[in-house]
């Protein structure tokens, strides 16, 4: 009996030892890819991986105050940009479960003096960017006033006359101005004012205790200080009133409150199961064809793992979010610098808790000048896009037009992955010339030689 004891604690211990060691080993792997981006001495950012529900990870790097050198914590406060419109895409899900609106409503239903130029838009329209409202961020008037406050019903002003760029439902482009009016809706049906709203009714219920609507005048605790980067060099960012921002991109919160959310969603705390769906099924088009994105929610593959994430920016921050529902990974990047846009490091970090990790640029191999030279050239994509890539001494670069080049490696003689990114480039020879498939995760497009 205590022979088998014994072997039964060795054995037990030996398991635990396995996974200390497993657990480690992914910190440092996350630690390495945020590292690279993230310096000690400059702008920060915070990032929290989860699995099976359990935070297995959750570190702050660089600052969160250059000024006064303050390092960044993993409680401190960001502006999520547009990771808010999951949020106002549940508010309108919490009022159709209660009865109060459908998708499927005309918004004259709800803003009877919204101008339509004849055509039905739908709520479904609006949460899924297919509604052909334009983006007012695209407006040459909008920018000039960005530091002026208006009410949400004088803003629509800048775009609701606007031309639609398409009849709603024939294609796909996303729109800030749609996620606006749906604000207007949620303020119309509920009485309360878009703010009020999301605070009571979902950051309360959470205890996301450090999330709230963004606020320039209120002391907020642990608020990270936004930087944009101008000729090189950091510089505070620009003043923006949350009024332009408002249910499109105006909610401030910290890495483990929106993993509280993402928890909320998956256990069904806020909505049914049946609406749940609508925020993990693609939209389709009128023309039958599907887009990438849903309610809130763009739709993604990691080595052919499904994901649902999306980015937000606003003058200062940016973050990402990603979720992979199959294997319950989570995984969120806040960062204090508009210039450092985390949806690259979100994703390795991802593909690496899902063990399939991309390739390592200093494990990449140097071919010859004559191996590469076949690869130059100019190349015209499927959907107009051009690239061009260039040789020298050893290293192939590529670039668009008129942009910087990037460095691009290899592990093999074909597939080439593109510096800092998750995109690749294989490139294929035959007696017709050279062609090159151009992989984004889920968006593939194939180029030719001009």
């Amino acid at each position: 009996m205590r022979i088998n004891n014994k072997i039964s604690s060795t054995l037990l211990l030996s398991i635990f030892t396995i996974v200390i060691s497993y657990s480690q080993n992914i910190e440092n792997k996350i630690n390495d890819i945020l590292n690279k981006e993230y310096s000690k001495d400059g702008t920060g950012a915070v990032a929290l991986v989860s699995k099976d529900g359990r935070i297995i990870y959750h570190n702050a790097f660089g600052l969160a105050n250059l000024e006064l050198n303050t390092p960044m914590a993993n409680d401190i406060v960001f502006e999520i940009g547009s990771i808010t419109k999951q949020f106002t895409a549940i508010a309108i899900l919490m009022l159709k479960e209660q009865g109060k609106l459908d998708v499927s409503d005309d918004i004259k239903k709800h803003l009877p003096n919204y101008p339509t130029q004849g055509k039905t838009i739908t709520i479904h329209n609006l949460l899924n960017h297919t509604s052909g409202i334009k983006n007012y961020v695209t407006l040459k008037e909008w920018f000039p006033q960005i530091r002026k406050d208006f009410t949400p019903g004088d803003f629509i002003d800048f775009f609701k006359n606007e031309p639609l760029n398409f009849n709603p439902g024939d294609k796909w482009e996303y729109s800030n101005s749609g996620y606006y009016i749906l604000g207007l809706i949620i303020e119309k049906i509920s009485g309360q004012s878009y703010g009020e709203f999301i605070e009571s009714k979902i950051f309360k219920p959470l205890t996301m205790e450090n999330s709230l609507y963004a606020n320039h005048s209120k002391l907020i605790d642990k608020r990270a200080l936004g930087y944009s980067k101008q000729d090189n060099s950091i510089i505070n960012a620009n003043y923006v009133s949350y009024s332009h921002l408002y249910s499109a991109g105006a909610l401030m919160s910290t890495t483990e409150d929106l993993f509280k959310w993402n928890q909320a969603l998956l256990e069904n705390t806020l909505i049914t199961e049946a609406s749940k769906t609508m925020i993990f099924t693609n939209t389709t088009l009128n023309d039958g064809s599907k887009t990438n994105y849903s309610y809130g929610w763009a739709i993604n593959t990691i080595d052919e793992s499904n994901t649902i994430e999306h980015s937000g920016g606003t003058l200062g921050y940016a973050t990402y979010a990603t979720y992979l529902p199959k294997e319950d990974i989570f995984v969120t990047v806040f960062s204090n610098c508009d210039c450092k846009e985390p949806r690259v490091v979100t994703t390795k970090i991802a593909a690496l808790v899902l063990d399939k990790p991309f390739p390592s640029e200093d494990l990449s191999i140097t071919l010859e000048n004559s191996e590469l030279i076949q690869f130059v050239g100019t190349y015209t994509f499927e959907d107009g896009s051009t690239r061009i890539v260039t040789l020298n001494d050893k290293q192939l670069y590529v670039n668009f037009p008129n942009m910087d080049k990037l460095k691009i490696f290899t592990h093999n003689s074909k597939t080439f992955w593109i510096e800092g990114t998750t995109e690749t480039l294989s490139f294929k020879t035959t007696n017709q010339g050279t062609s090159c498939v151009f992989k984004n995760r889920i968006y593939t497009s194939i180029g030719y030689i001009d």
